[in-house]
């Protein structure tokens, strides 16, 4: 009898001990969720999870360094109340390549809110959502460089790869020199740093925040209104793409995005975008 009592009492603690894993709290990191939980339904690459795809480093959209130190930023806790309102406990962040997610190649991740703007070329081999941030290209320069519309031509440009502002330079601004193509944003910005190029274009909202944290060995001298809009990106077999456009509706309704861009853009930035000079092709 006491053998069979303390294995029921053992028994009972392992029933409560799964019982509480299971019913683990939800982890949003550091964002506030709103709306109604479980109200739109995802079907997601891991059970309980959204997965997204970042570019980073992305201050202010994804504040971090590396996938498992995020817990904040706009495009995060976009993601948050994503998964909060489809029932889902939490955001995995997954890293993929931004060439690869772009072409429809990469897997693995339910939606990539990247900074990426939707054109007519990408969505040939992905599907995105309905737009949620309009954005144009910044130029990034180290502290008390000159530039406008005719010495910007013969600079050694910078420019991310996959990134739409290459054909612009080539064919609008029509640069002397064609601009070097760095894999991601961190490369960009060190070549930058290290004089291997004059200047970087890249989403304003990305290089101002870049410029912020720079210690004042950065500024973003002007933008090319290229009238550009970033939407989330999935891809061609993705079952979630009306579900996806019916959360971006709400919070553009309750006035999420509106919050989201007061909590972590205007603090990152320093500056509004839409205030910066305009340079002319």
């Amino acid at each position: 009898m006491r053998t069979l009592l303390i294995a029921l009492v053992l028994g009972g603690l392992g029933l409560g001990a799964m019982s509480t894993a299971a019913t683990a709290a939800p982890d949003y990191g550091n964002c506030q969720v709103t709306g109604t939980r479980g109200s739109i339904k995802l079907e997601t690459v891991t059970p309980g999870a959204l997965s997204v795809r970042p570019v980073l480093p992305a201050p202010g959209w994804w504040n971090g360094d590396s996938p498992d130190t995020i817990k904040d930023g706009f495009e995060y806790c976009m993601a948050a109340n994503m998964a909060f309102r489809a029932g889902l406990d939490r955001v995995i962040v997954v890293n993929r390549s931004f060439a690869q997610v772009v072409t429809g190649q990469a897997r693995g991740f339910d939606i990539a809110l990247s900074e990426i703007t939707v054109t007519d070329e990408r969505k040939k081999v992905v599907n995105f959502t309905d737009p949620y941030f309009s954005s144009d290209q910044g130029v990034l320069v180290k502290a008390g460089t000159k530039v406008d519309k005719d010495s910007i031509k013969k600079m050694r440009l910078g420019v991310k790869q996959g990134t739409t502002i290459l054909p612009y330079l080539t064919d609008k601004v029509k640069v002397a020199e064609h601009p070097k193509v760095y894999t991601d944003a961190g490369a960009m910005y060190a070549a930058l740093a290290a004089g291997q190029v004059d200047a970087v274009l890249y989403d304003t909202p990305n290089v101002l925040s870049i410029a912020k944290k720079s210690e004042g060995r950065f500024e973003v001298v002007g933008r090319y209104d290229t009238s550009e809009q970033w939407g989330g990106l999935v891809n061609k077999d993705s079952p979630n793409l009306a579900a996806f456009n019916k959360l971006i509706a709400e919070m553009k309704k309750d006035g999420t995005f509106d919050r989201l861009a007061t909590q972590y853009l205007v603090p990152s930035l320093g500056a509004d975008p839409a205030k910066l000079p305009v340079l002319t092709p």
